[in-house]
């Protein structure tokens, strides 16, 4: 068994030498950058009767903000209510590719559970980032 001074005393001829410079300016680490919820700075919603297609047209367009960059928002929603609060349908938004703030989508009624007679519906504008942040905003669509 080795005792503590032989111990010390073969640690002494490794041959390793240890050298601490200390003379750099200390600077705090940076933050991490604040997550911020985005922000839908503007929405719309509305339906129209496209000769195109000969069915009416829903559209859905938002405007979303987002402090840490348009890549942190996950998803937009366009969530359809009927007048007592009941829901009637959803639609996801696509990123527009020219404008990444803009996000939208159009549909043709005959694929919704949407009238485009009926004007008591409320559409909430739903805003998802990427850790969890939301935003919503309500506004009352364009009917017929």
């Amino acid at each position: 068994m080795l005792r503590i001074p032989t111990l010390f005393a073969f640690l002494f001829f490794t041959g390793c030498v240890v050298t601490v410079h200390d003379d750099a300016p200390h600077e705090p680490a940076p933050l991490p950058p604040v997550e911020e919820a985005p922000f839908i700075e503007w929405a719309d919603a509305g339906c129209e009767w496209s000769a195109y297609y000969g069915d009416f047209a829903w559209w859905f367009e938002a405007d979303v903000f987002d402090s840490n960059g348009f890549e942190d928002v996950a998803s937009v929603y366009a969530d359809v209510m009927d007048w007592d609060g009941h829901w009637v349908d959803s639609f996801e938004l696509a990123q527009s590719l020219d404008n990444r703030l803009m996000w939208g989508a159009d549909w043709l009624e005959q694929s919704t559970w949407l009238d485009c007679r009926y004007s008591y519906y409320t559409v909430e504008f739903v805003a998802y980032d990427w850790l969890g942040g939301i935003d919503v905003l309500e506004v009352i669509p364009l009917t017929y």
